[in-house]
């Protein structure tokens, strides 16, 4: 098949080259020509404009650093709408703005040209290894089409709906590595200052319910998404008064020895608001309803066997 890659960079190199050893006909754009040097050499072909990649390619990828650099890429003078032909796919690897790309998307479409944003996960060394998920939004028929090209690179390829879904399920991914990371770091932190040793400190996270993925995003279908938050005395649960107890300890801890605990401190006040609601006995997944409550959403499905069921609460 005859591809198209604009932005070999850190993350594009890699996925140009591993659809290059596919045995896919490749046609490349950067605007540091260096870059794409070893891809040459390999028979990739060079263009001078984003134009000249999509004019030679059935599908035209492109994977750039910030969404006004792809909006650019997309619609500029000399950028890909320009050399598109009816039929063709173009396919954004950026981490992006749903918004913008359900946009661009509707102009792509006019010219009958089908679009994908499909962003990424795994950093420089799963792009070079081929170890990616890709996150899709577009038609699902689309999808299925060039779905063994986002194979070639992507060992973890998931349709999440129609545009732009691709780019939101990135952004949600993204802060939740984000707010962990901090979550972390404010705890591990404050171990540190009260006198704990940092390997104790990392057997114990490893070793305990939450390292072993009781509360994280494994256990979600089993501990939220079914709407059961009722005590299962069979299999044992940890009580919402028990779990602002401690909280508690670690906001207090952190007082004491002058270490910030934001996220900690939002933690608690969340607590606090349950065991007001009456839900101190309750196990502590039932404290997300608040959060549900907010956003006016309610997160519900059987996800082995379906998907998602997203729906809205009045007011």
């Amino acid at each position: 098949m005859n591809i198209g890659f604009i932005g070999v960079g850190n993350m594009g190199f890699g996925m140009a080259n591993n659809i290059l050893k596919a045995g896919h006909s490749l046609t490349v754009h950067d605007l540091v020509r260096e870059r794409a040097t070893p891809l040459l050499e390999q028979g990739a072909r060079w263009a001078d404009s984003p134009r000249e990649v999509a004019e030679a390619s059935e599908i035209t990828f492109t994977s750039l650093p910030a969404p006004v650099d792809m909006e650019a890429v997309a619609l500029g003078e000399g950028g890909v709408l320009e050399g598109s032909r009816p039929g063709s796919v173009y396919i954004d690897l950026t981490s992006n703005s749903a918004t913008l790309v359900r946009g661009i998307c509707e102009v792509f479409a006019a010219r009958g040209v089908d679009m994908l944003d499909a962003p990424v996960s795994g950093g420089v060394v799963g792009a070079r290894t081929g170890r990616l998920a890709i996150m899709v939004g577009g038609d699902e028929a689309v999808f299925q089409r060039v779905k063994s090209v986002l194979d070639d690179f992507g060992d973890n390829v998931v349709y999440c709906g129609s545009i732009g879904a691709g780019s939101v399920c990135k952004v949600m991914h993204n802060t939740i590595s984000a707010v962990t990371s901090q979550a972390i770091s404010e705890c591990f932190t404050m171990g540190a200052k009260a006198g704990v040793d940092l390997k104790p400190m990392w057997e114990t996270v490893r070793r305990g319910a939450f390292g072993r993925g009781g509360g994280g995003i494994h256990g979600l279908p089993g501990s939220w998404f079914n709407g059961d938050f009722e005590p299962d005395w069979e299999k044992g649960f940890f009580a919402v008064k028990l779990m602002r107890k401690d909280v508690g300890l670690a906001t207090q801890l952190g007082r004491e020895l002058n270490v910030p605990m934001a996220l900690a401190n939002l933690a608690e006040q969340e607590l606090v608001e349950a065991v007001n609601r009456g839900w101190g006995d309750d196990p502590t997944n039932k404290v997300r309803l608040l959060q549900e409550e907010r956003a006016g959403v309610e997160l519900r499905g059987d996800i082995p066997q379906g998907t998602i069921s997203l729906e809205i609460i009045d007011g």
